[in-house]
């Protein structure tokens, strides 16, 4: 397969820079299979076989244009320091249909108006047959799926995916677990969407990051038997503090992504964390000293798992190293507090992250090249269409 398939816009097409297209011959990679195998997808409507696969170069050697190989670099730093990631992640999503033309919030009954109860059962005991068959679904694929929550927004689905020690299947487990929902919402008549805000007065959906990590013994290295965590669990937040400007690009990397970045939104602004806080960024919850974890809040659902994934342990692997420390930990609303902002809009996400200094740590250069390329590409695109609510707005009256 072109290397160039690593680094393509939205729309699927290639990258108008790209130095993998005409610079270099367009050449060619391997393709080989991932350690899931082939995937029997029989919950599809036409039932077909899925082979997952990462690339590599002739020689063998990782392409770390692929965003999974970029991931399995920063897991390797951790495994070298004798250390194992503990991995748990959270997807949000929306059941859809159209209505004269118009995409609305949907239930399993076919409603197109469902109320908007957050922690509702009865919209879950309305979901049941699709909720059935995307557990059926994961039980294939052996996504450890937990338990589903009627979310806050009309329509609006959190499911759980359970702690693995396993950081590269948990990005894996993530991305099936998206093409599953959508598979299957579509069996059911219904579109499932995990657009970062698909209605403008409802909440977004997250893509939520839980990790802690175990020593060479088995130990969880942020506990040291009290509610705070270890220094090692400090430092860690501080070096994905430090880097959570830089990175907001991968954790918002469309247009429609800023749309949920806003204050009193639940979706963090500023770069702070606090213990058991939910509108920072970075949340320690409570519980048992022994699961002290760390929880990361930016993530849109509608991200790369593995760029996310990279971002997050590779940011918090600098802090450990270089022993950063975080700023105080905020208590109570994040929103009035005076944090650093994170970049609110595509343009200056861009500018933020081709000027970080931590990123280039963590990802290969040509990825972080071609990623900005990317998504200047594809911001100039939407520059270039004008809507019909500018129209609307503009046309007659300026």
């Amino acid at each position: 397969m072109p290397l160039s398939a690593c680094a393509v816009d939205i729309w699927g097409r290639d990258i108008a820079e790209s130095e993998l297209v005409f610079e270099s011959g367009d050449a060619d990679g391997i393709c080989a299979p991932t350690e899931r195998g082939i995937v029997l997808r029989n919950w599809k409507q036409d039932p077909s076989a899925l082979l997952q696969v990462t690339m590599a170069h002739e020689d063998g050697t990782p392409v770390q244009v692929d965003a999974r190989q970029a991931l399995a670099t920063v897991v390797s730093r951790f495994a070298e320091a004798g250390l194992t990631l503990v991995v748990a992640t959270e997807l949000e999503f929306y059941l859809t249909k159209s209505k004269g033309g118009t995409v609305v919030p949907s239930d399993g009954n076919g409603n197109t108006s469902p109320s908007d109860n957050v922690l509702s059962v009865s919209e879950l005991d309305s979901l049941t047959p699709f909720l059935d068959d995307v557990y059926a679904a994961c039980e294939a694929l052996d996504i450890p799926a937990d338990a589903a929550i009627s979310e806050a927004g009309a329509g609006q689905v959190e499911i759980n995916i359970l702690h693995t020690d396993d950081a590269m299947k948990a990005a894996d487990d993530a991305l099936q677990f998206k093409n599953i929902v959508k598979d299957v919402a579509d069996k059911h008549g219904l579109t499932a969407t995990f657009m970062a805000k698909p209605f403008g007065d409802q909440p977004g959906n997250g893509f939520h990051v839980h990790f802690s990590l175990l020593d060479s013994a088995g130990k969880n290295v942020f506990d040291d038997g009290t509610e705070e965590g270890s220094q090692m669990l400090r430092h860690a937040v501080g070096g994905i503090l430090s880097a959570m400007q830089e990175s907001t690009l991968i954790f918002a990397p469309h247009l429609n992504s800023f749309r949920r970045i806003r204050p009193g939104s639940h979706a963090p602004t500023g770069a702070g964390w606090g213990y058991e806080n939910r509108t920072c960024a970075v949340r320690i919850p409570g519980g048992p000293n022994e699961a002290r974890r760390i929880e990361h809040r930016v993530a849109g659902a509608d991200t790369n798992p593995y760029l996310v994934l990279a971002a997050i342990f590779g940011a918090a692997f600098y802090g450990i190293t270089q022993k950063t420390e975080p700023s105080a930990p905020i208590e109570g609303n994040a929103y009035d507090a005076s944090l650093p902002s994170l970049p609110l809009g595509w343009n200056s996400a861009i500018a933020r992250f081709q000027s970080g200094e931590i990123l280039p740590t963590i990802f290969s250069p040509m990825l972080l090249r071609l990623f900005a390329q990317t998504k200047q590409q594809e911001l100039g695109h939407f520059l270039s269409e004008v809507t019909e609510l500018e129209y609307q707005t503009y046309l007659e009256t300026v």
